[in-house]
């Protein structure tokens, strides 16, 4: 039986179809025959004899009667000729056994109903001709074919199930072939998908081999076009996922993909839709990132299939990661700024946090309270001890942090570095230079770089040296030409720490500008988790991964659910990025902590629709099992007759006499219920309660104390300088009066006109009032709270400048850098719980020494002290510059001539203090050397700038 007009519909007697060439002739004899007359009695009958006839016509039966009674007729054939609605395939007709090739790979699982119904019915009609069976699953593994009873054939097939992956059809055609040459009168039925993937299009072309000249039908569409997840991106701002179909329509089509967590419970969906012809779209989740983080399974809505799922694990989490630069805030080039870098090579692959406003302390806190999983430390040297503890125990438990190297590092003393580094003096001692800049080596094979390629376009001038030891190769990730590590790496606990060897910028190597730099970073903040916490108390931590491969945790069936771990499924190697196979099925690998996702398809994959024109004949799937439609049709013939003898009554006059008013009284009556009705509903529409009115958040800022606000406005009404207080009276009034002095003197000799200078409690009051803070070392004094130093560390960092003066040049010894002295030991102390950068005393070509007056040096009340201010890079011998300037203010100006003793004033205006010098110009170039030092505070590099216009003129020819 076979399906009639593309129709699933057949006959088991399709020859009595042939009455129906007699319907004309009965319309026919229809319309000859009239309807009975009416009888009406009519006295003056009588009077008619006498008329003359003429030619007497019946009346005709009206045509749609005659048209009803036709369709009475085709009804009691069409019902007489047995019609079967969905029949079974009609299989070649053949004396020998049916061999059955099903496809029942994933993409099968969308219409493995259909399938599934359309192989009983082959084995109902094999089972009716006395026929035995082969059946041939293209996703088992190949066994001997063998001849199968009806019946062994319906239990096999109701254990059949598509499997998780696309099979490989070739191990199938071989079982095929073999089937077919045991039996000669073999006929084949082919229940295919009619998909594959990029590649597989010459499949049709080696079944029609197989089959060779043997009686052959195909069975295709009638079911839902399979579709399919690949390619699932993580980005920036959203997470995004191909959806992807094999085009055998041109119609649009449209659909939902949602995202589960691990517990299966929604996450989000996105809508995507099929332009007609389209083999491919997207969809696209714009949530959070820390939402899209515990993303572990993308599914199609209405889509049972292993390859409409989507598993992620933790390689496709969009980590978040804490950058904190030791560089100052206020730098004039920020394009040039190590966190730049960063930041540009971390973009693709992670979200980049900053701290802006805080210091270190502040910001490592700040990171590690948001279980940030990576932090990266960009020239950060000496950490205050509870923030390097706090660290510590963070990377134990699970945090990865990556350090730079830098000018700062190379002066630090804290052990969260890998290897033990080379320690020197605050010149870079324990950094190497070379007459050649060095180039990139190789990666360590134990290294997470072991897979990247080494540029060689990638040079190094300086690093930071490690320490030769037992340790230093096994901890080795990159090295140089000459054997020198430039990353090196350990685990520690639950975490990792990374170093690299080199700056986040330019100024030691062009590594943040190779491409190499986006894949090493991708590849180390890969090593952490979505987030991370502190280890526990006693030192415990995660459990750590160990071993080549993983075993199987959770795997997909066909349908795209979960089912328990079959014996044939094996272990997958670590970082597996393969194709789901017969050995690999899809699903999860490995302990909890360290899932690893294998899925259907590859990122790459694409389907396509197999041609299968060549295949014999082609028929479509069935969606239900057979059905006899003679029952129904007896029942449309019964109803048929019924409405025929109810129009013969209507024309007989006999619903003449049932008419009645009854009907109109009835529908009066119900109109009048239903708008009686209406105003009840409009009632209860009005008295529902109103929502309540939406509340205001409260404010979460913190209104400022009376005195907080009366400090903030006195410190910015006016620009103002500052001064420390120490606690020791004396000082504090020789501070107040030397910056009062200052600045009587800046509103005489410059455009500034300042406000009176104002004392200040570190530990207290808002410093960011403040351009410069003039901090007189008290010997012996306390050294302040580590809360107290983030507080001014985080000033320095923002762009200010503190001047410290021990006061003490007249009583040290000259060349002792101030060795022994009291007030230099109390400010060594200060400036160990501080990130200083690199200092060298004030070069005769900074712009300080010309930043208002020229001048050579910087007395105060003492002459024999030098000024040491943050190191600037370094130049050319042969380079010819009027002034020379780094990208901002140096934040650290530190002096030993008692400059406020110089500006002292009293409140006649006459000087509190005398100068130790001779020179009678003393307090004059004290006071000019103030003035320079506010003015490079106030404007930067700005006069380092002014300096090269001439050059730049002439060089543009002006």
């Amino acid at each position: 039986m076979s399906g009639l007009f593309g129709l699933p519909l057949a006959f088991t007697t399709p020859l009595l179809l042939s009455a129906l060439i007699g319907l004309p002739l009965l319309w026919f004899l229809l319309r000859l025959v009239p309807p009975r007359p009416r009888r009406i009695a009519f006295a003056p009958t009588r009077l008619l004899l006498d008329i003359p006839p003429k030619e007497e016509t019946p009346a005709r039966t009206p045509w749609w009667l005659t048209a009803l009674r036709l369709l009475l007729a085709a009804v009691i054939i069409i019902a007489a000729a047995g019609p079967v609605w969905n029949p079974p395939v009609a299989g070649p007709a053949s004396s020998g056994p049916v061999v059955l090739l099903i496809d029942s790979g994933w993409p099968a699982a969308a219409g493995w109903a259909a399938r599934r119904a359309s192989a009983e019915g082959v084995v109902a009609d094999a089972d009716l001709e006395g026929r035995g069976i082969v059946l041939i699953p293209t996703g088992e593994p190949p066994l001997e074919p063998r001849v199968m009873t009806p019946r062994e054939t319906r239990e096999r097939l109701r254990s059949l199930a598509p499997v998780p992956f696309v099979p490989d059809r070739a191990p199938a055609l071989a079982s095929l072939r073999k089937a077919l040459a045991g039996a000669p009168q073999a006929s084949v039925i082919y229940l295919s998908d009619g998909v594959g993937l990029e590649g597989s299009e010459a499949v049709p072309a080696d079944i029609a081999a197989a089959v060779g000249d043997r009686p052959l039908t195909t069975l295709v569409d009638g079911v839902r076009e399979p579709l399919a997840l690949a390619g699932a991106d993580n980005a920036i701002d959203a997470l995004t996922v191909k959806v992807l179909r094999a085009d055998r329509a041109t119609l649009a089509r449209a659909g939902t993909v949602r995202a589960l967590d691990m517990r299966g419970l929604g996450l989000g969906e996105a809508p995507f839709a099929f332009e007609p012809g389209a083999r491919e779209t997207e969809a696209r989740f714009d949530l959070p990132v820390e939402i899209r983080n515990d993303v572990a399974r993308l599914e199609i809505a209405d889509e049972a299939s292993a390859g409409a799922v989507q598993l992620l694990d933790k390689r496709w989490r969009r980590r978040a990661v804490g950058l904190v630069s030791g560089a100052n805030a206020d730098q004039r080039q920020p394009l040039l700024a190590p966190s730049y870098y960063l930041s540009r090579a971390l973009a693709p692959f992670a979200d980049v946090r900053t701290a802006e406003g805080a210091g270190t302390s502040e910001a490592v806190d700040r990171f590690i309270n948001d279980k940030l999983p990576v932090i990266i430390l960009s020239d950060i040297g000496t950490l205050p001890p509870e923030t390097h503890d706090r660290l510590a125990r963070w990377i134990e438990g699970g945090g990865v942090l990556i350090r730079f190297a830098g000018p700062r590092l190379a002066n630090g003393s804290d052990d969260l570095v890998p290897v033990t580094l080379r320690r020197g003096g605050r010149v870079l001692g324990g950094s190497l230079s070379w007459e050649q800049p060095q180039t990139l080596g190789s990666f360590t094979p134990e290294s997470p770089f072991r897979d990247v390629p080494v540029p060689d376009d990638v040079s190094v001038q300086r690093q930071v040296l490690a320490e030769p030891d037992g340790l230093l190769g096994s901890r080795t990730w990159a090295t140089l030409t000459d054997g020198t590590p430039l990353v090196t790496g350990e685990r520690r606990g639950a975490g990792t720490l990374v170093l690299f060897h080199v700056t986040a910028d330019t100024s030691w190597s062009n590594l943040p500008l190779s491409g190499a730099f986006v894949d090493m970073l991708r590849r180390v903040v890969a090593l952490g988790g979505s987030s991370a916490t502190e280890a526990a108390a006693d030192g415990t931590a995660g459990t750590v991964l160990s071993g080549e491969t993983v075993p199987p945790s959770r795997l997909l069936d066909g349908f795209g659910a979960f089912r328990p771990v079959t014996p044939t499924a094996k272990a997958i190697p670590l970082g597996f990025n393969g194709r789901a196979s017969a050995d690999h099925p899809p699903g999860f690998y490995g302990p909890p902590e360290g899932l690893v996702a294998v899925n259907a398809l590859l990122p790459r994959d694409r389907l396509v629709a197999l041609d299968l024109s060549a295949l014999g004949r082609l028929e479509p799937y069935r969606d239900a099992t057979p059905r006899d439609l003679r029952a129904p049709l007896l029942l449309a013939l019964l109803t048929l007759l019924l409405v025929d003898a109810m129009i013969v009554f209507l024309l007989a006059g006999g619903f003449a006499r049932l008419t009645t008013r009854r009907a109109a009284t009835s529908a009066v009556l119900a109109l009048a219920a239903l708008l009686a009705a209406a105003p009840l509903g409009e009632a209860r529409a009005q008295t529902a309660p109103a929502a309540p009115a939406a509340t205001p958040a409260p404010r979460a800022d913190t209104p400022m104390t009376p005195a907080e606000l009366d400090f903030a406005v006195q410190a910015t009404n006016a620009t103002r300088l500052a001064y420390v207080i120490t606690g020791d009276a004396t000082t504090d009034e020789i501070s107040r009066a030397g910056l009062k002095g200052l600045t009587d003197f800046l509103g005489e000799r410059t455009a500034l006109e300042a406000g009176d200078p104002m004392g200040v409690d570190l530990s207290r009051d808002e410093l960011s009032f403040f351009p410069l803070i003039y901090w007189p070392i008290v010997p012996g004094a306390p050294r302040p709270t580590p809360a107290t130093l983030a507080r001014i560390d985080a000033f320095m960092k923002q762009g200010g400048t503190i001047v410290f003066d021990t006061r003490d040049a007249e009583t040290v010894l000259p060349g002792s850098n101030g060795a022994g002295s009291p007030a230099n030991d109390t400010l060594r102390a200060i400036l160990a719980g501080l990130d200083i950068p690199e200092l060298e005393p004030v070069p005769r070509d900074h712009v300080l020494t010309k930043a208002f007056y020229l001048l050579r040096d910087f007395p105060g009340r003492f002459t024999g002290g030098a000024t040491w201010v943050e190191a600037l890079p370094a130049t050319n011998d042969d380079e010819e510059r009027p002034a020379r300037a780094g990208d901002g203010v140096s934040p650290v100006v530190i002096t030993s001539n008692d400059l406020a003793g110089a500006w002292a004033v009293g409140t006649d205006g006459r000087p509190l203090l005398p100068m130790s010098g001779t020179s009678p110009r003393q307090r004059e170039l004290a006071y000019r050397a103030g003035a320079n030092l506010v003015m490079y505070v106030l404007t930067g590099n700005y006069k380092a700038d002014q300096v090269h216009v001439p050059a730049l003129l002439e060089r543009l020819g002006q």
